[in-house]
């Protein structure tokens, strides 16, 4: 055996000669029959000899092909496409043809190759008699982690649901009455070595006699089974490694022994043929015999177009990340992927000034004096600042050297020599242009700074600073003294600083208005709108602008006479110079005076505008003018705003996205609805009549270079933004080294999202996503569903409908459309045709509402499977019945534990911790607080940031009772739950899901009865950009205990305080053993922990 493992390291033996240069890479979802695999390459299913060599397409499709499963016999192949739009399951011949679809079902909204939850509908398996293809379908479900098997016929037709709950990979016994598979589905999650609630065993499902047995039982993963006569291979990465490698298991003695020892890469979507296993490792492929227990790379090459590769000239307009406007507002400046472009304001040619594929510029912004455009670029590898001619005259200049982290917002100095910037090791920096030295303002211990601005003269800079026990300062920082000074104090949140033209003041919003919200649920509050913008006088002798005035008579003095011969001699001395050839006397261009500022009781001298309070943002001043962006909760849109200080007048110029004004103060560029227009500064109205013609910006694009600069970019990102330093002791370094080869052979951006999910996966930590970006992407065609489970007629064909879909037609998302008033149908119904075609003669009911979603369809209806006595019906079918099929189930709980109960114990799910779950929790909670005990599920619950909302309501305790006359007595606080709870858990319980278990059980708010949850908390917040508009999630911040002595949770999740795993045959009938112990606990505590209201005390007598 130990000259077998040693054959499965990279230095595997090679099964046909080809030269490296023309072998092939990144070929993924392999499978194997006798002598031929077909894999996945681009987006594509190319087929080749077993023994290597140069493989041949079978599809073309710009859609994405995947999973391609043998049938038995190999002459077929079963495969996930996207030939129509949807992702569905098609079939084709084994040698190419003309792919069948066999599978008609709901669109749904995540459905990728690069989503972290995987493409909809993957092909699984054949079933052993190769008459039906089994495939993973969320098609009926209301949790994304959750998807079920289902089969289809080879020829098409009615789908049969498998009897589980749910599923993933899954191989059938030889003789088809037993199932090995996976009960949890997280293969496309990026995260390796995973120990949390969804590390997940290899079972076997009998399927008569609906017993399920777990075959592996380990803590580590164990996934993809595929059962061969008396054997059962998997992967796993329980070695000491924690790699994904081969495994198999006798099913006669139980031993389970390892086969590969592959330390790199993971050993990827493996696929059993008749004689060998396939699999990915590394991008390549491998071939295990499973005769002789050995395994050799299969050397392949191809040898196509690969037109996804390929650039060319691309437009990129739509691709704007950062624009500015030239000092005379003749140009405006765009960033636009990757590249800094000016476009004139009417006549002339858009100009590329960086050109540079492969290269990220961005954040650019013009100098004050015209000459220069500065950006951040990582042409060296690391973000640096650099300077170009504004006509791309001459080459650009690196401005600062040996940067060692991300790079925030450009600011220039007035005077056009210093540039300021903020990055991510929480610093403010500015340099010279003349030199790069780099001096540093300040630093923070709190978070970045993101606000900042220089003074008229370019000798000061204002800031806002997050600080640790105080809400953010503003601060002035004197780069002659080098020391920063308060402006304001830290009660009040303060950002956005600016200064006056003339230095007089600083400007800056601040948070200091409250004015509360109370709720229709309870007695409680909000504050929304709470700033409104101030300004600070610099100097003590600085009369405030909002002085009272007095209208006083002006007394006209007369004009002084000139003596006759003075005023000879300045008519003299003008005839002279109009003269050609005159001299003229100019004078010396004079320096800004400095700006005065006394530090001296400088946050006592704060004054604020007379504007209403609502949010603002975007503060820019010119003259006695000031400008800025309002968005406060009566704005529908953002609202640009002129303040004139000598009018005292506020004016709103109109809706805008956003805005910059030139140098000058005299032209003003803003943006609205993706357009872009350059405006004398507006005084009144906005009116945009002409807009920029953005045509020609153009690149050519190099897709090679972009997709190297993504990777490097992305690993920079990771190395700054992850949580911890030490990268989880992982070499950072030596994982970039490790994939990057991987780079060159990607013809396809699924294809890069795959080897930096790879890569990031390395940091074992939840949270690291990556997506996006610029791939084809065939039109989604919407399926019309009518809320309702059709099961076809043996004898006549037609459908009936089996079981309506209750909802609340009130509200769209839960509109079942059978129910709606006025259509006529009924359970029992069948359907005869749809729109005139009759159900009869189509293999699949869905084939005839493809496209129908939110159009009118005509139904023929009849209690009897017969043409004679229909009826029509008009209904408009929904989109998705994901929301229909969750308010059914809830509403089924609520039921059960009511009748359980006597109606004693109330019941909330919170599907998520987003604005989705809130509402759930609201809706529920606040009708069920005079309940004697809660049971709060939060199963499934995919995370999101309201878990302390939450806690904080189920954490209230009774302090009095309140009574008023003729009423029955109430607990006070009323909004609360006046007795026991329990609460639900499972491995699908994720990030603010695992932090809303963690806080019940820490709080003793009850016991946490189901499975342990996902275990991933280390939080994330929006992307930064990438050249193609793709995203990266970077894990930011974590939990530790309050003992200081562990991070808490990631990695492990929640462990409950009793574990009970539903049987997947009594969850399929309808059986929650996790909600049956629920009640049953909380029974047991209603008979010691039920609470009474204390009755009346004696009246008063006063």
């Amino acid at each position: 055996m130990n000259c077998i493992l040693a054959a499965c390291i990279l230095t595997c033996l090679h099964l046909t000669s080809v030269t490296s240069a023309a072998e092939a890479r990144l070929l993924r979802f392999p499978a194997i029959h006798e002598d031929r695999i077909v894999f996945t390459y681009a987006g594509d299913l190319y087929t080749v000899s077993a023994e290597g060599g140069t493989a041949r397409r079978l599809t073309s499709h710009e859609g994405f092909e995947m999973f391609a499963r043998f049938s038995p016999d190999g002459k077929s192949i079963a495969f996930t496409g996207q030939y129509d739009g949807n992702t569905e399951v098609y079939r084709m011949p084994a040698e190419g043809g003309v792919p069948q679809r066999l599978s008609f079902t709901a669109t749904l909204g995540r459905d990728d190759v690069s989503d972290r939850m995987g493409p909809n509908n993957i092909v699984m398996t054949w079933t052993p008699d190769g008459q039906r293809i089994v495939f993973r379908s969320r098609m009926r479900s209301f949790n994304d982690f959750i998807g079920r098997l289902y089969s289809v016929a080879t020829t098409g037709g009615s789908l049969k649901e498998l009897p589980l709950p749910r599923g993933g990979f899954c191989s059938f016994s030889p003789d088809g009455k037993k199932l090995a598979y996976n009960r949890v589905f997280r293969e496309f999650r990026t995260w390796k070595r995973y120990r949390g609630g969804m590390a997940d065993d290899i079972w076997i499902y009998d399927f008569e006699t609906k017993v399920t047995e777990n075959l592996t039982n380990n803590p580590a993963q164990d996934v993809f089974p595929m059962w061969k006569g008396e054997r059962i291979y998997f992967l796993s990465d329980r070695d000491e490694n924690l790699r994904m490698n081969l495994y198999v298991c006798d099913l006669s003695t139980k031993e389970t022994r390892k086969l590969t020892s592959f330390v790199d890469f993971d050993v990827k979507f493996p696929s059993l043929g008749d004689r060998a296993i396939v699999f990915e490792n590394g991008g390549y492929i491998y071939r295990f015999d499973l005769d002789t227990e050995t395994c050799r790379k299969v050397d392949i090459s191809i040898q196509e177009d690969l037109p996804g590769g390929r650039g060319g000239l691309v437009e990129v307009a739509g691709n704007v990340t950062n624009y500015d406007v030239a000092r005379d507002g003749k140009r405006a400046l765009f960033g636009a992927r990757g590249d800094v472009f000016t476009v004139p304001a009417k006549y002339g040619e858009a100009r590329n000034l960086t050109a540079s594929p492969g290269v990220h510029e961005r954040d650019s912004v013009w100098s004050p004096d015209g000459k220069w455009i500065a950006y951040i670029s990582d042409a060296t590898g690391e973000d640096e600042i650099w300077v170009i001619p504004q006509d791309g005259s001459g080459p650009a200049r690196q401005v600062t050297k040996n940067a060692d982290t991300y790079k925030y917002r450009l600011a220039w100095s007035p005077d056009s020599k210093k540039i300021l910037w903020s990055d991510k090791r929480l610093r403010l920096c500015y340099a010279h242009l003349r030199n790069g030295q780099i001096t540093e303002v300040d630093k923070s211990d709190t978070w970045e700074f993101s606000d900042y601005a220089w003074s008229p003269d370019s000798r000061w800079i204002v800031y806002a600073k997050a600080e640790p026990e105080a809400m953010n300062k503003i601060r002035l920082y004197s780069l002659r003294a080098k020391q920063s000074y308060d402006v304001t104090d830290g009660w009040y949140g303060s950002s956005d600083p600016v200064f006056s033209p003339d230095g007089k003041y600083i400007f800056f919003v601040s948070d200091r208005d409250f004015d509360p919200i109370y709720g229709r649920t309870e007695w409680n509050h909000i504050y929304r709108d709470m700033s409104r913008i101030y300004l600070v006088t610099l100097t003590k002798a600085t009369e405030s602008p909002f002085k009272p005035l007095s209208d006083e008579v002006e007394i006209e003095e007369p004009p002084k006479t000139k003596d006759k011969k003075d005023q000879k001699k300045g008519e003299e001395a003008a005839k002279d110079a109009n003269e050609p050839g005159a001299k003229t006397e100019t004078k010396p261009r004079q320096e800004r005076e400095p700006i005065k500022v006394d530090v001296d009781g400088i946050k006592d001298r704060i004054a604020v505008l007379p504007i209403a309070v609502s949010n603002y943002s975007s503060l820019q001043a010119v003259e006695d003018q000031l400008y800025y962006i309002r968005r406060g909760s009566d704005d529908r849109e953002a609202q640009l705003c002129l303040y004139d200080l000598k009018e005292r007048k506020e004016t709103e110029l109109g809706s805008v996205g956003g805005y910059e004004l030139s140098a000058d103060g005299k032209k003003m560029l803003v943006e609205s609805g993706g357009k872009y227009a350059i405006l004398d500064r507006p005084k009144g109205r906005i009116e945009i009549k002409e807009t920029l013609d953005l045509s020609g910006m153009e690149v050519f694009l190099d897709r090679q270079a972009e997709w190297k600069q993504i990777f490097t970019e992305c690993w920079r990102q990771m190395r700054e933004f992850f949580y911890v330093p030490n990268m989880h002791g992982v070499d950072w370094a030596a994982m970039r080294d490790r994939y990057a080869p991987l780079v060159a052979y990607v013809n396809h951006r699924a294809d890069l999202t795959y080897v930096l999910g790879e890569m990031i996966g390395e940091l074992n930590a939840g949270h690291t996503y990556v997506g996006g970006g610029e791939y084809p992407k065939p039109r989604r065609i919407p399926m019309g569903l009518l809320g309702a489970e059709l099961e076809r007629d043996a004898d006549s064909r037609y459908y009936r409908i089996a079981r309506i879909l209750r909802g609340q037609n009130w509200d769209t998302s839960q509109r079942s459309p059978l129910t709606e008033i006025g259509v006529d149908a009924h359970e029992g119904d069948y359907i005869l045709s749809v729109d005139g075609a009759s159900t009869a003669d189509v293999a699949d009911i869905h084939e005839l509402l493809i496209n129908k979603a939110g159009k009118q369809v005509t139904l023929e209806l009849n209690s009897q499977p017969k043409a004679k006595g229909g009826r029509k019906v008009v209904v408009v079918p929904t989109d998705s019945e994901a929301d229909l099929r969750y308010y059914g189930w809830v509403q089924g709980n609520i039921e059960k534990v009511a009748e359980a109960t006597d109606g004693k114990v109330g019941y909330i799910h919170v599907p998520d911790m987003g604005q989705h779950g809130l509402n759930e929790f609201v809706e529920h909670f606040y009708p069920q607080i005079r309940k004697k005990a809660l049971i709060i599920d939060v199963r499934g619950n995919g995370g999101g940031n309201v878990s302390p909302m939450l806690i904080e309501r189920l954490r209230r305790e009774i302090v009095m009772v309140e009574f008023a006359r003729n009423t029955a007595p109430v607990p006070e606080p009323a909004a609360m739950i006046y007795g026991p709870m329990v609460c639900l858990c499972d491995e699908f319980s994720a990030s603010d899901g695992d932090l809303f278990t963690y806080q019940f059980k820490k709080y003793n708010l009850g016991k946490v009865i189901g499975k342990r949850t996902w275990g991933g908390v280390v939080g994330i917040r929006g992307s930064l950009p990438l050249l193609d508009g793709g995203y990266l999630n970077k894990p930011e911040f974590s939990r530790y205990d309050v003992e200081g002595q562990q991070w808490i949770i990631e990695g492990h999740g929640v462990e409950p305080d009793i574990v009970v795993d539903n049987d997947p045959a009594k969850e399929y009938a309808g059986i929650d053993q996790q909600l049956d112990k629920a009640v049953e606990v909380i029974l047991e505590e209603l008979q010691t922990q039920e609470k009474e209201i204390p009755p009346l005390p004696p009246y008063p007598v006063k």
